[in-house]
């Protein structure tokens, strides 16, 4: 409920039946509120105190009649600290798992800077440490920490700031710069950044709507902030030509039987745009694969590793649905004959897990991210010259899902339709590829220049004429 200037006092009750018969009575907007006391004078009090703080122009709280000032001295003895364990009980349960864990990063870098008094102060990395994995960790909230944990926990308990201090833009600096600073002292990236910000803003929201500011109004909306200056746009340098895939993954394909398994899972990323989390949870149901011609995938989700301590069936991994996408929302991406026929001849030869999936350990397990990186890394060693090793050039598996987007940018095709494909807005693709695009667009000039010289001279194209205005 808002803050109002609209207030009416009434005269002082007297009901001479109760115990304190002196009813002070006011109305705040639309909320009547009232106050008993046992003497006539304590009355008279209250309510030249509640009319004095009309006069002095401070608004009055609806919901529960107080003046700012009183309701601020109210709230103020809460502290940031406080204030953020009941922002992570609030949001626990029906947040994914990795949400979950960036919400514990986020509040782990904000917290250390938010505290008074250095006498006492654990190390970085302590307070690190306690506030991510057990200050902000729910699922430990009813296990006693280790003793140098809770020796943590309790400095920052007493030294944590009140949250109505945030009201103050020095103070919300302290946090803005720390979001926007690793443990290193290093710049974040903006990404990161932007996402701590993000919860921060959520936390303060929550502030708000708990009415420990003074007005009801989010304090980052009072300050500028810029984000740590970085580059989302794919560079060039990463992104593998055809030729080169096409002998990453062969080298793949020869690293035994543990290669041979995961060749199609990285011509996922490739030939079909996938992100890993979405190939890896790619389950035979999702495949259309024709003897001949185009297939398609039907991608619905993902399988994303967020680690036992986040999940609230302690597995390490939890099954998602697609990106920025509604729950049951799904992806079709058209795929080529030469990646229909690497999936058919995939399952062919290993078959399924007994849920579908195409691609799991020797066990049936999930397939682990640092598991499939060294397969990735050993190819790019045999197939990389030195210094192309070196170089950023497919460096990671995810490089495969830029080299298949650059190359349909490359190509032409219309941008709508490759960011349908990837699982992004367009707004993303024209943002990440952007260098890519330029390639495109010189591309593009060369055959208009070359079409434009045609038409150089007297004599017409042998083509005939364009428009001919006789």
């Amino acid at each position: 409920m808002p803050l109002t200037y609209d207030v009416r006092f009434y005269s002082i009750e007297n009901r001479r039946d109760r115990p304190k018969p002196y009813r002070v009575r006011w109305l705040v907007g639309p909320q009547k509120h009232s106050k008993s006391y046992t003497v006539k004078a304590q009355a008279d009090g209250r309510r030249s105190e509640l009319m004095t703080a009309l006069r002095r122009g401070e608004q009055f709280d609806v919901e529960t009649g107080l003046p700012a000032s009183e309701l601020r001295a109210r709230n103020s003895s809460v502290t940031w600290y406080e204030h953020t364990r009941a922002y992570v009980d609030r949001r626990w349960g029906h947040l994914p798992a990795k949400s979950r864990r960036n919400d514990a990063d986020s509040l782990a870098t904000i917290t250390p800077a938010l505290v008074k008094g250095v006498t006492g102060r654990p190390s970085p990395g302590a307070l690190r440490a306690a506030l991510y994995g057990w200050a902000y960790n729910k699922s430990r909230w009813d296990q006693e920490p280790p003793a140098e944990v809770a020796s943590v926990l309790r400095w920052v308990e007493k030294n944590s700031l009140p949250i109505s201090a945030l009201e103050d833009p020095a103070t919300l600096r302290l946090a803005l710069d720390a979001l926007s600073t690793l443990m290193n002292g290093s710049p974040a990236a903006a990404s990161t950044a932007r996402r701590k910000r993000a919860c921060l803003s959520d936390v303060l929201g929550l502030a708000v709507e708990r009415r420990h500011f003074s007005i009801p109004v989010n304090p980052l909306s009072t300050v500028k902030w810029t984000a740590p200056k970085s580059t989302e746009e794919v560079d060039p340098a990463s992104v593998a030509n055809p030729r080169q895939v096409r002998a990453l993954l062969g080298a793949v394909r020869n690293q035994g039987e543990r290669g041979a398994h995961l060749e199609a899972f990285f011509g996922c990323l490739y030939y079909a745009l996938t992100r890993p989390a979405e190939a890896t949870g790619l389950t035979e149901a999702q495949c259309y694969l024709p003897a001949d011609g185009w297939g398609d995938l039907t991608l619905r989700g993902g399988i994303v590793h967020a680690g036992h301590a986040w999940t609230d069936d302690d597995r390490a991994h939890q099954d998602r649905h697609l990106k920025a996408r509604a729950e049951r929302d799904s992806r079709v991406v058209p795929i080529p004959p030469v990646f229909v026929a690497m999936l058919r001849s995939h399952i062919e030869r290993f078959g399924t897990a007994p849920d579908g999936r195409l691609f799991r350990t020797s066990r049936g397990g999930v397939i682990q991210d640092t598991g499939y990186g060294e397969v990735w890394a050993a190819a790019r060693e045999e197939v990389l010259t030195p210094h192309e090793f070196e170089s950023p050039l497919a460096r990671r598996p995810y490089d495969l899902r830029a080299a298949g987007v650059s190359l349909l940018v490359y190509l032409g095709v219309d941008p709508m339709e490759v960011a349908r494909r990837a699982g992004h807005s367009v707004a993303v693709l024209l943002r990440v590829y952007a260098k890519i695009l330029a390639q495109a667009q010189e591309r593009a000039n060369r055959q208009i220049e070359a079409g434009l010289r045609e038409w150089d001279g007297d004599a017409p194209s042998p083509g005939g004429r364009l428009g001919d205005t006789r």
